[in-house]
């Protein structure tokens, strides 16, 4: 029998009571995934447990924060990591300013009076251990992997208890845990104490089934022959030697422009004049100037061959 979890509201959401009602539910958003990935999110929504997903930049893994909470009308919190990323920014701040105003306009507050909810600052983190209208949310950490490691270490708190502590204020526990969503490109490993937390998942590149599958579902306006000749076209163009292979968000935008431009065919001319949708380093540009481009149209084309 399908997990409930009941609002605060009239509505109940309903987490996916199998791995392909999991399936079902992220593809009805146009998310396509492979059996292994529904398998992790469907133990990480049945079981409460943080997913932390690793993977090339482009491989899909915030999408996945995005379709889950758009499947289950919960509110996405995202917190953007950065080098430098500290508690404050994280949970909550106070707002000085308001407290200045508030001092001039009545000497005579005493200083508990200052550090209430009324002055504060609400960031992400804080955002998710509230009670939520429609259920908890789902909070996205994004790229985890550029924040360092102390920051590492304060997150164990708000993961393994789901709630964080103001010094002015105590400790705020989260009356529902939301559902959590890391992502890291793995530009650096993440601690080990912070992954035993969490279910953990390695998105890959798609093969060429499941990314034309995907590309049907995000840009069906174009013809199956050109949908087609995109992705063997990318998926040949990921085993080059480049700096940085094209995701399937590159596919999906790649296709979106080729479509603005009536192209209903690929050639090398049409290529090279979008190649800066699917690269981002003129590196990379470069070395499919000249034939470059037509020798992988070509390879692409004989992989299509019957």
């Amino acid at each position: 029998m399908a997990n409930l979890w009941a609002n605060r509201g009239a509505r109940v959401t309903i987490i996916p009571d199998s791995i392909d009602a999991t399936e079902t539910m992220l593809a009805g958003q146009g998310y396509v995934p492979n059996r292994a990935l529904a398998t992790v999110v469907f133990l990480s929504l049945r079981l409460g447990r943080p997913l932390f997903l690793e993977g090339e930049a482009g491989t899909g893994k915030t999408e996945i924060a995005k379709t889950i909470a758009a499947a289950l009308g919960r509110r996405l919190i995202r917190l953007q990591c950065y080098e430098g990323l500290d508690a404050a920014s994280a949970v909550a701040e106070w707002n000085f300013a308001a407290q200045m105003v508030a001092i001039r306009a009545d000497a005579g507050l005493k200083k508990t009076d200052l550090f209430t909810e009324e002055f504060l600052i609400e960031r992400p983190l804080l955002a998710a251990m509230r009670p939520q209208a429609g259920g908890a949310p789902v909070l996205l950490i994004d790229e985890l992997d550029r924040t360092d490691e102390p920051f590492e270490a304060f997150l164990l708190e708000a993961l393994s208890d789901f709630q964080v502590t103001i010094p002015e204020l105590g400790t705020i526990r989260a009356p529902e845990p939301p559902i959590v969503i890391l992502t890291s490109n793995r530009t650096r490993e993440v601690h080990d104490a912070l992954k035993r937390r969490c279910l953990y998942h390695w998105v890959d590149y798609p093969d060429a089934t499941r990314e034309l599958a995907i590309l049907q579902s995000r840009a069906p306006e174009a013809s199956n022959a050109l949908s087609r000749e995109v992705v063997a076209f990318v998926q040949r163009l990921r085993a080059e030697d480049l700096f940085k292979k094209p995701g399937v968000a590159e596919t999906i935008d790649w296709a979106k422009c080729l479509l603005a431009l009536d192209v209903i065919q690929l050639s090398p001319e049409v290529i090279a004049d979008t190649l800066g949708a699917i690269l981002k380093y003129q590196d990379d540009i470069q070395k499919l100037q000249g034939s470059e481009a037509k020798r992988i149209l070509d390879e692409a084309r004989q992989s299509l061959s019957p």
